[in-house]
C-alpha cells in the first residue's frame, strides 16, 4: 500500500503548461532554449515564471536549437542542473550535440513535444523526431497523457542525476495531442516536489579548480571504446534505477509508473503494443472487445531507451498474435522502429508469437477507435488461421 504525502491540488493544463510548471517546481540552475512548434509554449510560460521572479534559473535565449543544447552541455559540464525544450527541426538540428552530451555523461534533462520530420513541412505529431534520435544516447520516457508527462519530468531529474546513470533524458510527449490538450492533472507542493529530486550534486565541475578536469577531449582509438562501454554500461543500468525512482515517486505521490504499463494482459491471446497517447485510445477498444468477450490486451511500453528487451519478452509471453503500432516508419522497407525492437525481443520467446506492424498517425492523422478495433480484428483472425496477409503497412492505406 503506498504511503502518500504532501499536498496535493486538482487543476486543469495542457501537457505544455504542465511541463512548464514542473520546470518552475524544479527550478534548474540554468535553462537554454530555443521555441518550436508545439513545444513553443513551454518556454513562454518558463520564461514568464522567469519574468515575475518565480524561479532562480539562469534562462538563456540563443539564436538556435543547436546553441540551446551547446548552452546546456556547457552548463551542466560546469555542474548546473539543466532542462530544455524542444521538438522536430529543433531536435534534428540538435544532433550533432546530442552525441556530445551523453558521452560527457551529462545529467540534462529535455521536454521532447514530438512532432513529424520534414519534408514535407507539418506541425504535427508523429514519433520520426525522437525515434531518429533513439540511439545517441539520450534515456527516453513516453508519456500517455499529461499527468504521466508531468511526473516523468521529476523522475527524469532523478534518473540523469543518480550516479549509476550521469545520462541525459528525453520525456516526450505528443505533440497538439498531449502538448495543447487540457486535462485534469494533480500537482504537488513545492516543498514535496524539491524533497524528491534533491538538491543537485554534480559529479565534476569545470569550475572546481581544487580538481581541475579536461572535457571535450580528443580520444584515440585505444580508449574511445573504453569510454563508450562505460556509457554502454550506465544506459543499462538506468533500467533498475527507472524502476527504483518509480517505486519512490509511487510512495510519496501514490501514482504508479514502471518501465511499461500492462492493460488486460494477464490472459490475452492477442495485444497490441504502441506509444504515448494512443495507448489511452486503444484502451477503449480493448474495454468494448473485452465486454464482448474477446482475450485481447495492450502493452504500452515507458521506458523505450533503454529498451526493457526482457521484461517485454515476458509482458507478452502468452500472446499468440501482436500487432506493434509505429507513429514513425524507419524507412527500411521492413517496418518501424518499435516493431523492430518488439519483435527482437520475441525471438527466444520458446512459443513465438505472430507479429506484424502497422504504421499510424503520420504528421498528425487521426488515429481512432475504430482503428484500433480493425487492427484487433485483424490480429483475432490471424490468432484463428495462422495467416499473414502483410507483415507491414500503413494502417488505412492500400
Amino acid at each position: 500500500m503506498a504511503t502518500v504525502t504532501g499536498t496535493k491540488k486538482v487543476v486543469g493544463l495542457t501537457g505544455n503548461s504542465a511541463i512548464a510548471y514542473a520546470m518552475k517546481q524544479v527550478d534548474p540552475d540554468v535553462c537554454a532554449a530555443y521555441p518550436i512548434t508545439p513545444s513553443t509554449a513551454i518556454m513562454e510560460e518558463f520564461s514568464g515564471y522567469y519574468a515575475d521572479g518565480q524561479v532562480s534559473t539562469e534562462l538563456i535565449a540563443v539564436e538556435s536549437e543547436h546553441s540551446a543544447m551547446s548552452a546546456c552541455i556547457g552548463a551542466a559540464a560546469a555542474g548546473a542542473r539543466v532542462m530544455t525544450a524542444t521538438s522536430s527541426q529543433g531536435l534534428a538540428l540538435m544532433w550533432e550535440m546530442l552525441y556530445v552530451a551523453s558521452g560527457l555523461r551529462l545529467p540534462i534533462v529535455m521536454a521532447v513535444v514530438n512532432r513529424a520530420l520534414s519534408s514535407p513541412i507539418n506541425i504535427h505529431c508523429d514519433h520520426s523526431d525522437s525515434m531518429g534520435a533513439r540511439d545517441s544516447g539520450w534515456i527516453q520516457l513516453y508519456s500517455e497523457n499529461v499527468q504521466e508527462a508531468y511526473d516523468n519530468l521529476f523522475q527524469a531529474v532523478r534518473i540523469a542525476e543518480d550516479r549509476r546513470v550521469l545520462t541525459p533524458v528525453m520525456v516526450c510527449m505528443d505533440g497538439f495531442i498531449t502538448s495543447h490538450a487540457i486535462e485534469n492533472l494533480t500537482i504537488m507542493d513545492d516543498a514535496e516536489i524539491k524533497e524528491f529530486i534533491g538538491e543537485h550534486e554534480s559529479a565534476y565541475s569545470l569550475l572546481d579548480t581544487e580538481n581541475p578536469i579536461t572535457v571535450g577531449a580528443m580520444t584515440l582509438p585505444d580508449a574511445y571504446m573504453d569510454i563508450k562501454h562505460q556509457q554502454s554500461k550506465a544506459m543499462a543500468a538506468s533500467k533498475d534505477v527507472v524502476v527504483e525512482v518509480a517505486g519512490e515517486f509511487e510512495q510519496r505521490f501514490g501514482r504508479s509508473y514502471g518501465l511499461m504499463e500492462a492493460y488486460m494482459l494477464e490472459d490475452a491471446e492477442v495485444c497490441v503494443v504502441v506509444l504515448s497517447s494512443a495507448a489511452g485510445t486503444t484502451k477503449v477498444a480493448v474495454d468494448e472487445l473485452r465486454s464482448q468477450g474477446k482475450k485481447v490486451g495492450l502493452l504500452k511500453p515507458r521506458l523505450y531507451r533503454p529498451f526493457p528487451h526482457e521484461e517485454i519478452m515476458e509482458a507478452l509471453r502468452g500472446c499468440k498474435a501482436i500487432c506493434v503500432l509505429d507513429r514513425a516508419d524507419s524507412m527500411n522497407g521492413f517496418g518501424g522502429p518499435l516493431f523492430t525492437d518488439i519483435r527482437a525481443a520475441l525471438y527466444d520467446t520458446p512459443q513465438r508469437p505472430v507479429v506484424i506492424n502497422r504504421i499510424f498517425g503520420l504528421g498528425g492523422r487521426d488515429y481512432t477507435v475504430e482503428d484500433a478495433m480493425e487492427v484487433y480484428h485483424e490480429l483475432l483472425r490471424i490468432k484463428e488461421t495462422g495467416k499473414v496477409e502483410t507483415l507491414s503497412a500503413y494502417l488505412g492505406e492500400d
